[in-house]
């Protein structure tokens, strides 16, 4: 949850406007899904398409779970990931599609014959699909910065987006399967999900990583040239990455295909999951580092430091307070810890300089936020 999300739940209401231009996005996006579904039912049929949602939803519930573990320390707005999954569902899967599809008619007018799939496969695909996930980056940065808290939160916010697109591209994938192969063959829709939904279900998540990963730097530095030059070289892996997975599959056989899975894909999916597990070890010494402070000046009993300090305990006390007393009980224990969290990562955005002009009254706000939530958990637990 961002500091600004946590002040409003405590302290003030939500704007007017900002309540509107929310709505007005849902419903663009809303407007977007609707007209995947309608193209998705014309070309191929609603039971295709019913069949490949159905099957597309196993896959997609195992990568969003996967990325919220990776957010339990300081848990994003439920709101703002919605959004990110249904930006990555509707809104960049249906510009990706109109992109790709102008870029494949092109292409074979140009070359003739039937290039343009390859052309879209190579070329356009990568640099459109990952651009349109890139694009929520980008708006968040740009209009919702204190979203922003490194690394890690432009990885879950990459994730998400990269799952809803990749669910939008897998009801596709799964409905052309079943059209053309049914349940059992082997171009059929168990073949097409144990490729899809088991064999690779993060290749969209993990390539978009590389995007979120560059916008988490950017987010927290103080040197000017990083927060331009770090998205964008985060981009540009992302599109290489994609490029050469779409290349393998289209043109390398499966050979080829196998040997980029097993020595290229896997050993990176490795290395992203050792960057996050140092991530989350970061956050965590940053919760040790500022408490000490927070007891100090009695914003916290000095006898809670070794639960706040470890996500285990985190969560043996939440379940403990909600089985003693009560769902809103848990709910709130667990929200004066996340405002623990975001006081602590507040704290040293001040330090390093990248807390933004309105910093300080954003630490004040946070302080306040903090005094709520415990007050509330102690009121809840009486």
């Amino acid at each position: 949850m961002s500091d600004g999300a946590l002040r409003d739940s405590y302290m003030t209401p939500t704007p007017r406007r900002t309540t509107t231009l929310s709505l007005l996005g849902l419903i663009a996006l809303g407007a977007c899904g609707l007209v995947l579904l309608g193209l998705g039912t014309t070309n191929l049929g609603t039971m295709p398409i019913l069949v490949g949602a159905v099957a597309a939803l196993f896959p997609v519930v195992v990568v969003v779970q996967t990325f919220l573990w990776v957010d339990r320390w300081e848990p994003e707005p439920t709101k703002m990931l919605l959004l990110a999954f249904v930006w990555g569902a509707c809104g960049a899967a249906l510009a990706a599609f109109l992109l790709n599809s102008t870029a494949e008619i092109a292409a074979n007018a140009i070359l003739g014959g039937k290039g343009g799939n390859t052309v879209a496969a190579l070329v356009s695909a990568p640099l459109f699909e990952e651009g349109a996930k890139g694009a929520f980056l980008l708006g968040l940065l740009i209009f919702a910065r204190r979203e922003f808290d490194g690394v890690v939160d432009g990885i879950v916010y990459a994730g998400i987006v990269a799952a809803g697109f990749a669910f939008s591209e897998n009801i596709k994938y799964f409905a052309v399967a079943f059209e053309h192969g049914g349940f059992g063959s082997t171009n059929g829709v168990i073949t097409a999900f144990l490729l899809r939904g088991v064999i690779s279900p993060f290749t969209h998540p993990l390539f978009t990583s590389m995007t979120g990963i560059g916008f988490g730097i950017a987010a927290r530095t103080s040197v000017r040239w990083r927060r331009w030059a770090a998205p964008l070289a985060g981009y540009l892996i992302a599109v290489g990455l994609h490029a050469l997975w779409n290349g393998t599959a289209t043109l390398g056989g499966s050979y080829a295909f196998v040997s980029l899975y097993v020595f290229g894909m896997v050993p990176l999916f490795l290395a992203m999951a050792a960057l996050v597990w140092w991530s989350r070890r970061r956050e965590q010494g940053v919760v040790e580092r500022y408490i000490t402070g927070m007891v100090l000046r009695g914003l916290v009993p000095a006898k809670e430091m070794d639960v706040l300090c470890s996500m285990a305990a985190r969560r043996i006390t939440v379940r403990w307070a909600r089985r003693r007393f009560g769902r809103e009980a848990g709910r709130a224990v667990a929200n004066y810890h996340t405002a623990v969290t975001e006081l602590a990562f507040l704290t040293k955005a001040l330090e390093n300089g990248v807390a933004g002009e309105d910093g300080d009254e954003r630490h004040e706000q946070l302080v306040a936020a903090l005094a709520a939530a415990r007050h509330n958990a102690e009121e809840m637990m009486r």
